[in-house]
């Protein structure tokens, strides 16, 4: 086979990973030589209030495991801490290749910034060849019979695993082209080496003493646990006491699996569990589309344009409370702590708590989604979006305005014996199973016994539900008058 170009730069984004990688594929297929790159970037970075921040810790640990894997196989990884947009166009001019490869992006701002990387390398008369890595099914593949975009998860969903087969869960075979890898020469690589996060302006955090084991080795780890329980996760993912879910959508988040992989793994399993793993990874594609169709939601626009008005009285004490798990109800509390000592919510909780904040607290749904923003460590904008736009009944195939979460009964169903809340809200661990859920219904003679004095070691609820909910009917009521 005669190769259609001499060199070729890969760019490496949210795939981190050797194997099972479109652009990286394509690019040793048809290039002789191929480079790598990752770039830090300072646009991102820049931005990132907390220089504490977990996935900056997950993407220089993965980044360093994918350096030295290309390494062994006779490349390498440069690394930069710089603009993207600039740098890229400079370093591929500096190496001289024929074009530069890159899986793609769906975030508005992602999509600029890749637009505008193409002008620049246009400019240099060099090539940008982008490619679907991170979805199973992208942009226009799934559509309605009348050719528009779906925004009911359910025939999206039908019409998904339709199409779903073989061919687009089958792997991209990297490894029968690694001998085209090729590293630049020393004056270069000494220029982008794996800096340390100090030199960036940022702290190492709790991800070690948390065990998140990071890279593609963290990911396979993980994948095999989870490939062993799969068959029970309909019933476990609930409950968030118990290890029911994947814990790959940081993973996934960064690219460190394939989700070829999970997707044929889910598909090819069949049981109930499975399934169910099935159709979690097939919302993720649906809030991926959602985005691509309606870039204007991520400047924080409701999907229901009737609901763009609401009026939320956003009381900043009772955003500050939810934020710091100290609102008087336990499972949102524990919830609130488990994200900010850990980067994780468990999904269960993560609509819990968003339900709470915006239909108890009546506080504005973009609040909630920045918040996440800033502390998950999955953080995906889509996601996330659609996620609390969910929780808040203004997006698409939304939990309907007048459905809202009851803290207590949530907490009794999926926590019963208390054991998550006893872990992140340790002041509560006296408790009886039942007393845990409703602390401030406790006597006072009984909170002498188990020495809890709620007020002092916790807090009374700061709303009461039942008052809170008429008021959240009205507030959807005014809006769609």
């Amino acid at each position: 086979m005669s190769l259609q170009i001499q060199k070729a730069l890969v760019w490496f984004r949210r795939d981190l990973r050797d194997f099972d990688h479109a652009a990286l594929y394509h690019a040793l297929k048809q290039a002789a030589n191929v480079y790598c790159v990752f770039v830090f970037d300072r646009h991102i970075l820049d931005t990132l209030p907390n220089k504490a921040d977990r996935r900056v810790e997950f993407i220089w640990e993965s980044v360093r495991e994918l350096k030295l894997a290309l390494q062994k196989q006779g490349g390498d990884l440069l690394v930069a801490y710089d603009f993207a947009e600039q740098f890229i166009p400079q370093l591929a001019h500096t190496l001289q290749v024929d074009a530069v490869y890159s899986n793609r992006d769906y975030e508005p701002a992602a999509i600029a910034r890749d637009a505008a990387v193409a002008a620049h390398l246009k400019a240099k008369k060099i090539a940008f060849h982008q490619y679907k890595d991170q979805v199973i099914f992208e942009q226009d593949e799934v559509l309605s019979q009348a050719g528009k975009p779906y925004g009911v998860f359910t025939p999206y969903r039908n019409a998904h695993i339709k199409k779903l087969n073989d061919f687009y869960v089958k792997p991209y075979p990297v490894d029968a082209y690694r001998h085209h890898y090729a590293v630049a020469s020393d004056e270069i690589a000494q220029q982008y080496v794996l800096r340390e996060l100090a030199q960036m302006g940022f702290t190492r955090t709790n991800l070690q003493s948390m065990k998140l084991p990071t890279g593609m080795s963290g990911g396979k780890a993980l994948l095999e646990d989870f490939l062993e329980r799969i068959s029970y996760y309909e019933e476990a993912r609930n409950f968030p006491a118990v290890k029911g879910p994947s814990y790959l959508s940081v993973h996934l988040r960064f690219g460190t699996v394939s989700i070829r992989y999970l997707a044929r793994a889910a598909w090819q399993t069949g049981s109930a569990g499975a399934s169910t793993w099935l159709n979690e990874l097939i919302w993720r594609d649906f809030y991926f589309q959602i985005l691509y169709h309606r870039p204007d939601l991520a400047e924080g626009k409701a999907y229901k344009a009737e609901y763009e008005a609401l009026y939320f009285p956003n009381n900043p004490a009772h955003y500050l409370a939810w934020c710091e798990g100290k609102t008087g109800y336990p499972l949102v509390d524990a919830a609130m702590r488990q994200l900010n000592q850990t980067g994780y919510m468990h999904n269960r909780l993560r609509m819990v708590a968003a339900s709470f904040l915006v239909k108890d607290l009546l506080v504005d749904w973009r609040w909630g989604e920045r918040y996440f923003a800033e502390y998950l460590i999955d953080f995906d904008f889509s996601a996330n979006n659609g996620g609390w736009q969910w929780a808040a009944s203004t997006g698409c195939d939304a939990q309907p305005y007048f459905r809202i979460f009851n803290p207590v009964s949530q907490s009794e169903r999926f926590d019963p014996q208390g054991k998550f809340i006893r872990k992140y809200v340790p002041e509560l661990a006296k408790c009886s199973d039942k007393e845990i859920h409703a602390p401030w219904t406790i006597s006072s003679f009984r909170q002498q016994l188990i020495a809890l004095e709620i007020g002092r070691d916790y807090p009374y609820p700061i709303v009461d539900h039942a008052v809170q909910r008429a008021l959240a009917l009205d507030l959807y009521k005014s809006a769609k008058i």
